[in-house]
């Protein structure tokens, strides 16, 4: 959950970003600004993105919340105090330009003095109202998810329970643990969780695509980054870990122009699936001892959110990795941070520091205080 801010202007105004793919204009939006968008179901982790870069006002050329499913983006958005304005048409994106001075006034959209756009401004009591009519009328959607599960099922199940071909690794993931990072649903408080467990058993850090930027976040260099690399940044990719690009059927490979773009040596891994699938995959062929997710997607929700129409090569996926696979919130409420065994030497040399200290600071006083008073009872006796 988004921490709340204060109470922002009735009239909100700021300079303008304007990007139809809303984690691309999150890279550059800067706090009091404007974020015009064209994003139909706004999903949490976009939404949750947005809240941090500090933005003034959000306004969206399609509805937010649609009703398809209940999607949370636009609550995380109204529980953080920032105004919202839906549904204000494509023609937006083209009469506010990047950079431009955007007032949102009411249900309206003003620049330079001239009405630009009108659509539906929310609060959080509709938002509320429509969430809530989302999940008593999402029957269809979940059907419709259902069966695009089932038909991939039946027809692409060999695709994912055969084994593919593996690329070579720099790191050896054979009977180690391997902590599988997306930058995903609530990956900020399962990494903090995760600390003592990352010191004490230094898991193979194996990134998805943004990934790589949320273990650079906790100061975590990642082993592998695994992807399309559309959501990850240049520092992340010249961070010294090992690419693999998670190219498709017919041979595509949508991140590897990027890299070769950039100079970047690279591996090339073809599952079907997600980027999420591939990473699991990889480590569960390579021998890992136990698998740990951070962000995952597991609901229909959370797909709906990705823009996925079925979860198919998700679960056949997790039906093959099987026991190997836990959730990071099961490993930090499980795993106890353990004495390792150099603190336990380092403890034991103190104490053995402290009893050589006691020794010469109290047994030679003691010593010299015992010796005279013998030897002043032995003159009283010879002089008595």
């Amino acid at each position: 959950m988004m921490s709340r801010r204060q109470a922002t202007p009735l009239v909100p105004m700021g300079v303008a970003r304007v990007d139809r793919r809303t984690k691309e204009l999150t890279k550059r939006l800067q706090p009091g600004e404007v974020a015009v968008i064209d994003h139909e179901d706004l999903d949490r982790v976009a939404a949750e993105a947005l809240v941090r870069c500090g933005v003034a006002a959000v306004v969206n050329a399609s509805m937010s919340l649609s009703g398809r499913y209940p999607n949370g983006g636009p609550l995380v958005l109204a529980e953080a105090g920032v105004p919202l304005l839906d549904g204000v048409g494509r023609h937006v994106m083209d009469l506010v330009g990047d950079g431009q001075t955007v007032r949102v006034d009411g249900d309206e959209v003003w620049v330079d003095g001239a009405i630009v756009g009108r659509g539906v401004r929310q609060d959080l009591a509709s938002l509320r109202r429509d969430y809530e009519a989302a999940r008593e009328t999402m029957g269809e959607a979940l059907e419709l998810f259902a069966s695009n599960t089932l038909e991939y099922l039946r027809h692409e199940h060999d695709m994912v329970l055969t084994s593919p071909e593996m690329p070579d690794l720099a790191v050896d993931m054979a009977g180690r643990h391997v902590l599988i990072v997306v930058r995903g649903f609530d990956y900020r408080e399962d990494l903090a969780h995760l600390r003592s467990y990352v010191r004490d058993l230094r898991p193979v850090l194996l990134a998805v695509d943004g990934g790589a930027d949320a273990l650079l976040e906790f100061g975590l260099r990642p082993d592998v980054i695994l992807g399309d690399f559309d959501s990850v940044s240049d520092a992340a990719l010249g961070c010294g870990a090992q690419l693999i690009v998670h190219s498709y059927r017919g041979g595509q490979a949508p991140g590897a122009a990027r890299l070769e773009a950039m100079g970047l040596e690279y591996d090339t891994f073809s599952p079907m699936g997600t980027s999420e699938d591939a990473a699991m995959l990889l480590a569960f062929e390579k021998g890992a001892e136990l698998i740990v997710a951070v962000g995952t997607h597991v609901s229909m929700v959370e797909f709906l959110d990705k823009g996925r129409a079925g979860m198919a090569s998700t679960f056949l996926t997790r039906l093959k990795v099987g026991q190997l696979l836990v959730d990071a919130k099961g490993v930090s409420k499980l795993y106890q941070s353990r004495i390792r065994k150099a603190d336990l030497v380092f403890f034991l040399l103190a104490a053995m520091l402290c009893f050589v200290v006691v020794v010469v600071a109290v047994f030679p006083r003691v010593f010299l205080d015992s010796f005279w008073l013998l030897v002043r009872e032995a003159w009283r006796s010879l002089t008595h």
